[in-house]
This record gives structure tokens, sequence and C-alpha cells, in this order.
């Protein structure tokens, strides 16, 4: 198939191109390559699957000299336009939409970010798939719309109507706005709610990244809610595998969906919400405690109160992912931050 994914030069996104690459598809990738955290680190993303940065320019294509299947434009989800000339130019069978403004406490700083990239951005989106007839558009959503639920594990059947940051809020805009279409024009439909995703290669901008930076600087890590947190840390690997397994198995309804107790993760539209998240949660301190190990230094403690827009805990219910896709994700922590140790110090040269 030929397959359009949104921000390649992302975490997520690098590694979702190389492993639908390897399955035998052909991929067109696109990023702002903004600079919301170190754009250098997501050339080096592009680089890793032969995109040359001298060969990227707004709006034009750059060539994979590795991947012969992989081609990347440098194009903003906000750039309507440009992303409508695409859908013209391109014909895409299939849309993985992992682009977006993320980070909860950036949204506290730069709200309109968030509503330009994840709104606005996202409506770019949804028109072109469906004016061009597009068999299953699958997008990312996160585990950050679940709020102030208190149930645990957190199931896609839950309601999620209290967000405690913009940037939830946006992604709970995001499944609304594609049952909408969904519904109203029978395109097929699957946003995945990601939990706490990490490994190699990964966002600067995430509390491991940090604390792995700071530590090995010998400085103190800001610790929120005196440690007093659990998350449900999916490695990098367990997300890719989900999302490619879901890009293949399209949703035609849930023929027993009842509109008197509706069932908030799936529809009578081709329409269908997916957790993907380790369903182990771990102690924040547990966690750092294994990466003290890793780096073979102790870190020092900055406890601090929880931030806004932070929530307790989260814990995936993936059971619909089990029964529907055959997969579980299951790497444990010691062995994902191991290997993100690893490359964090090849990288880094430390």
């Amino acid at each position: 198939m030929k397959i359009l994914v949104t921000g390649t030069a992302g975490f997520i996104g690098s590694y979702t191109v190389m492993a639908l690459l390897e399955n035998g598809h052909q991929v067109v990738g696109i990023d702002s390559i903004n600079d919301y955290y170190d754009p250098e680190l997501k050339y080096a993303r592009l680089a890793q699957a032969g995109i040359d940065r001298e060969d990227i320019g707004y709006g034009s294509v750059a060539r994979s000299g590795l991947h012969p299947g992989y081609s990347f434009i440098q194009l903003k989800l906000e750039d309507r336009e440009g992303i409508d000339s695409l859908f013209m130019k391109q014909n895409f069978d299939r849309v993985c939409h992992l682009a977006a403004q993320a980070g909860v406490r950036y949204s506290l700083e730069n709200p309109r970010a968030y509503t330009e990239s994840n709104i606005t951005g996202f409506m770019n989106i949804l028109e072109p798939c469906r004016e061009h007839g597009i068999e299953h558009l699958v997008f990312a959503s996160s585990s950050s719309v679940y709020g102030l639920n208190g149930k645990t594990p957190f199931s896609t059947r839950d309601n999620v109507d209290h967000p405690v940051s913009l940037y939830a809020a946006t992604k709970k805009s995001n499944e609304l706005m594609a049952h909408a279409y969904s519904y109203l024009y029978n395109m097929p439909v699957t946003g995945l709610r990601f939990f706490t995703v990490y490994g190699p290669w990964g966002r600067p901008d995430m509390a491991y990244y940090k604390f792995t930076k700071a530590i090995a600087d010998g400085r103190p890590i800001d610790v929120y809610n005196n440690g007093d947190m659990m998350r449900d840390f999916t490695y990098i690997d367990d997300i890719v595998e989900g999302v490619v397994r879901v890009i293949n198995l399209i949703p035609s309804g849930n023929s027993s969906w009842d509109g008197m107790s509706p069932d908030p993760g799936s529809s009578k539209a081709p329409y269908k919400i997916y957790n993907i998240g380790n369903n182990s949660p771990v102690k924040l301190l547990d966690f750092i405690k294994v990466l003290e190990e890793e780096l073979g230094t102790l870190a020092k403690k900055n406890f601090l109160p929880m931030q806004p827009g932070d929530v307790y805990t989260t814990y995936a219910n993936v059971d619909d992912l089990a029964a529907d896709t055959g997969y579980r994700p299951s790497t444990p922590i010691s062995e994902g931050l191991k290997r993100f140790v690893s490359w964090y110090r090849e990288y880094y040269g430390v």
C-alpha cells in the first residue's frame, strides 16, 4: 500500500516509517521539523531512514537514499493548501496521522500552538481523507484524555469528559471530530491512546530523557508529587507494533452498539478507539531506581508538588487491542531502559 505518515521526524513517526517499509509498503512522510525540541535530533532521525538534510526544503520532495519506497516532505499541518496539494498529487491508500503539538506542560505556556496544530491541523487531514476516499485513517490520541478518571485500569469504555490540560482536550477533540467524519461519511477511522512512550531516539521533553541527562551531568532531577506517581511506561517497539497492526485492521462498526448505553470506544459507524500501553504501571521512584542502575549513578532528587496538568496514575486496559490484533505490549522497564541508556550514551558520547 501507499501510506501517508505524518510526524515522521518525530519519535513514534520515525519508527513507524521503518516498520511499514520493512513490511513492503510505500511511505510518504511529512513533518514541520519545528523547534519545540532540538531539531538536530529530528534531522538525525530522518537521516536514519536515508533522508539527507541537504535535500529537505519546505514543500519539496526528499527521497530516501536507503529505501526506494520512502519520500519525505517538510510540511506544516496548518498549511491547508499544502496538505490538499499533497493528497491531490499522491494516491494514498491509508493515512497514519501521528503529527501533533505534544507535551502537557508546554500547553500551559503556549496554548494556541495546540489549537493550531492539533485542531486546525487535524481538520486539514480529515477533510482530504474524506475527499479522496482513504481506506483507513489511523490517528494518535493520548492517555491524557482520561484526565480526572480514578477507576483503573483505564478502559476505552470509560467516559473521558474531564481533561486536566489543553493538550488532553485537543486529543479528546480529535476523537470527537474523527467520529463525526466516520459517521457522516462512512469513513473508517481508528484512534490510538498512547501511554507514556519511551525508548531510543525519544523526545527530550519527556521526564525519563530529562532524568537521564541530569543524572549523567551530575545535576538534580525534579521529582513531582514527591515521587508519588505511577506511569504505564510503554516501550517504543511495542507502540509501533500496535500501530502497524491497527493500520491493517479496518473498523466496520459495532453491530451491537446501543445508543441507550453508548460505548465511547466504538460506534455503529466504522470508528474504534484502542489503548496501547504496557498494562503494568510502574512507581516513578522505582523507574528512577532502574535508571540509576543503568547509569551507575545515584540521582540527586529535588522533590516538588504535583504540577498543573499532571495526573497521579496512568494504567492501560489493552484487552480490546489484544482481542482484535492478537498483540499485547510486554517489554519490561528493565529491558527498555537498558536499550535507551545504551543509545543515549552512544548518541551523546557520554
